[in-house]
């Protein structure tokens, strides 16, 4: 799918990895809807890229169902808002994790429940969902967040099954480390060394790729990074002793801590 003249709904638009998409879509010619929790800096995005904006509170269900219906018409969408969703399960309240899954897993699938069938009826269309490396290898203090990364890619992967004869795309992006913006940089987490990080603009490059060549899944992470993320999936036991080995429990601790008021 051509991404020019395409009219383009992206969520969570003013974080970092955000501000990198939406360069890169306004770039490629979309026609940009833009969309995130604080007003202020959502409309002064939104000037600099000659988009539209409206601020939207994913958690809020009132909020969402009135995005869902300004929303009607749109070509892609790219769903990219999430909470870090990090700490042990016995240290976060029901209503924080409540809070969590809205955003990250039940938002994105309303959002695709709601545009899908007009983009099928037109035999048109793509819908990108941001998951994570963590959406494919769990580590410690995530369980929540694993959950929303690993049902986002499911539910990716599946529904490109269900739309892939009605000419609609469906892609999941899975980045790693991502160093200068977004929840890991906010964290300042130090890093092992030989494990890699990538860049916003990186992410932003894939979300790109996905919707021209329509890929069913991407990785954005140092070979390292994906051959482990990959040896999880066959071999998880194996791959959480290497993953001990390398520091993943302090790097838990670590990422848990720094992002405990963004939740």
């Amino acid at each position: 799918m051509r991404l020019a003249g395409a009219r383009t709904l992206l969520t969570g638009a003013t974080g970092g990895i955000g501000r990198a998409i939406a360069a890169a879509l306004a770039a490629a010619g979309a026609r940009l809807i833009l969309t995130a929790r604080r007003a202020d800096a959502l409309d002064q995005l939104a000037a600099e890229l000659g988009a539209q904006a409206f601020a939207c509170d994913l958690s809020d269900r009132v909020a969402l169902a009135s995005l869902c219906q300004r929303a009607q018409g749109v070509e892609v969408l790219i769903a990219n808002a999430a909470l870090p969703a990090s700490g042990r399960l016995d240290q976060l309240s029901q209503e924080r994790i409540d809070h969590m899954l809205e955003v990250n897993l039940r938002a994105p699938i309303a959002l695709a429940r709601a545009l899908a069938p007009a983009m099928a009826a037109r035999g048109r269309g793509h819908l990108v969902f941001i998951s994570s490396l963590s959406g494919r290898a769990a580590m410690p203090s995530s369980s929540i967040y694993s959950a929303t990364k690993f049902g986002l890619r499911g539910f990716a992967l599946a529904l490109r099954e269900d739309l892939r004869e009605l000419g609609v795309g469906v892609s999941v992006v899975l980045p790693g480390f991502v160093r200068d913006a977004g929840m890991f940089a906010d964290a300042g987490v130090r890093l092992p060394p030989g494990v890699g990080t990538r860049t916003p603009e990186d992410v932003a490059r894939a979300v790109i790729d996905a919707i021209e060549r329509n890929r069913a899944e991407v990785t954005v992470a140092p070979v390292a990074l994906a051959v482990g993320a990959t040896l999880a999936g066959v071999a998880p036991e194996l791959a959480a002793a290497v993953s001990r080995r390398l520091g993943s429990e302090r790097i838990a601790r670590e990422l848990a801590a720094g992002q405990a008021g963004k939740r």
